[in-house]
């Protein structure tokens, strides 16, 4: 079976636990105001068999001892479901641990695709319906659908969430937020994550010739990061 993957990054650090082997799939069905990888919009033709791409990560298998793995990222991995799940089930053949990072917007047979997952990076774009379409563009529904099937299938979890000025950068916003990890189950949570906005992916608009929604907003701020964080009390957020 083939998919359409954008690159992949044989070393990367900062996907899941210990060492990975990341697969950015391409095609997301989101179109957030801070997106820094406009390039993975669209799906294009499969360019990759899931056996080529779980041969490769065996390569790395050394480097994996301390908790690494495969991580599926996109784009948005969900987008090409049947492709996903034999990606994981070759990855999980193998005795390599599996990730997905997702904004939980996909299609398929959630339950199948998570009981070969060992770990899901959702991305909170934001809890509140409203907002949630102010920065996505689309409805919440598909996001919540996902949260129900990873709480039934009792996947562990870190949770993230993208701080950006003059859009969610407000006490009731960081509200909202601690409302949201707090509906999860705390034996799943193993990681929660603020993360500030920034721009380093504004010259791929002007390459694909794309209106950026937020030109001219400044990077969050590190100062102004942590005072959200003071309202939450951040630290406290994992149990």
């Amino acid at each position: 079976m083939k998919g359409c993957i954008h690159s992949i990054e044989t070393l990367g650090t900062l996907d899941g636990p210990g060492v990975r082997m990341v697969v950015f799939f391409q095609g997301c069905n989101l179109r957030c105001a801070y997106c820094h990888n406009p390039d993975t919009w669209s799906v294009g033709s499969p360019n990759i068999s899931a056996l080529d791409i779980v041969e490769k990560g065996k390569r790395y298998k050394s480097y994996y001892k301390n908790g690494g793995g495969i991580t599926f990222s996109g784009g948005e991995p969900l987008l090409q479901p049947e492709f996903l799940l034999e990606c994981l089930k070759l990855s999980k053949k193998e005795g390599i641990h599996t990730v997905i990072d997702t904004s939980g917007t996909g299609l398929g047979n959630y339950d199948e695709i998570l009981k070969y997952t060992d770990l899901v990076i959702l991305d909170i774009k934001h809890p509140q319906k409203e907002k949630y379409k102010n920065i996505t563009g689309r409805e919440i529904t598909s996001y919540n659908r996902f949260k129900e099937a990873v709480i039934k299938n009792k996947k562990q979890l870190w949770l993230k969430h993208v701080v950006t000025p003059g859009i969610n950068d407000k006490k009731e916003d960081m509200l909202y937020f601690e409302k949201e990890v707090r509906s999860f189950p705390d034996e799943l949570i193993q990681k929660v994550e603020l993360l500030p906005y920034h721009t380093l992916g504004v010259f791929k608009y002007k390459e694909l010739k794309l209106n950026y929604r937020l030109e001219g907003v400044p990077p969050l701020s590190n100062q102004r990061l942590q005072e959200l964080k003071g309202y939450i009390n951040y630290e406290k957020l994992i149990k």
